[in-house]
């Protein structure tokens, strides 16, 4: 089983793919999107459910999403159509890095997809090339709520505490304008539907040759979770303006 369907399953219940309650998701944008008539751009978009929310709720908005999994966007196609906005939306299979547009965009996203870049502060970088005069970024990373362990850091590589993040972004140029650190019960959430969706697959296909794989996947995954970085890691969604524009 290749990593691509083993994140598929695990997130069939959580399509966004990071740690944040639909509220979380609804306060977010509305902040980013206070015009409802914005270009998006969303740089690792997934199944696109933040560029799906954005349409639906607001029939003015434009959406361009970027992915490398034909699968992820596949299903944000299909999804589109079923919520009548496919017309809104545009589909690019291609590394987000390598995405190229003459005309800006009023908002980039890319939530929970910082190493497409190879960390937060390229993520940002990219981001800036693609947007408008006045417009937000909106972005979601980890951080280390406590200090790690040396499994946490084999696993998640250098990440900052919030102070240290926050003053990086600070420092890169960016001000930010509201924000959103998830909590216990958002990051708990996440946690059990990524291991309970693919455990459930597996348990629903036991003659599926993939499904003792799946099981020990999400054995392994839930495992380290509980007895490693549940205890220190957290995330950290950041809607942010450049500085000087």
């Amino acid at each position: 089983m290749n990593r691509e369907t083993i994140s598929h399953l695990a997130h069939a219940h959580h399509p966004v793919a990071a740690p944040l309650s639909d509220t979380a998701v609804a306060r977010l944008l509305d902040r980013a999107l206070p015009r409802g008539t914005e270009r998006v751009l969303d740089l690792g978009c997934g199944p696109g459910e933040w560029l799906l929310r954005s349409l639906r709720d607001r029939p003015a908005v434009h959406g361009v999403g970027i992915d490398v999994s034909r699968t992820a966007l596949d299903r944000a196609a299909a999804a589109a159509q079923a919520l009548g906005v496919a017309d809104r939306l545009s589909l690019h299979l291609r590394p987000a890095a390598d995405h190229t547009d003459p005309h800006p965009y009023d908002l980039v996203l890319s939530v929970g997809a910082a190493h497409a870049f190879g960390g937060l502060l390229p993520t940002l970088d990219a981001a800036r090339t693609h947007l408008a005069p006045g417009g937000h970024v909106l972005v979601g990373d980890g951080y280390w709520e406590h200090p790690p362990t040396p499994a946490d850091l084999q696993d998640f590589g250098p990440l900052a505490d919030l102070p240290t993040l926050v003053d990086q972004v600070t420092a890169a140029g960016w001000t930010p304008v509201y924000g959103h650190l998830s909590t216990r019960e958002e990051l708990d959430d996440y946690e059990w539907s990524w291991t309970g969706s693919l455990a459930a697959w597996a348990l629903d296909h036991p003659d599926h040759p993939d499904s003792a794989e799946a099981l020990d996947a999400a054995h392994g995954h839930r495992t380290e979770w509980l007895r490693g970085y549940r205890a220190t890691w957290g995330f950290a969604t950041l809607l942010l303006r450049r500085t000087a524009d």
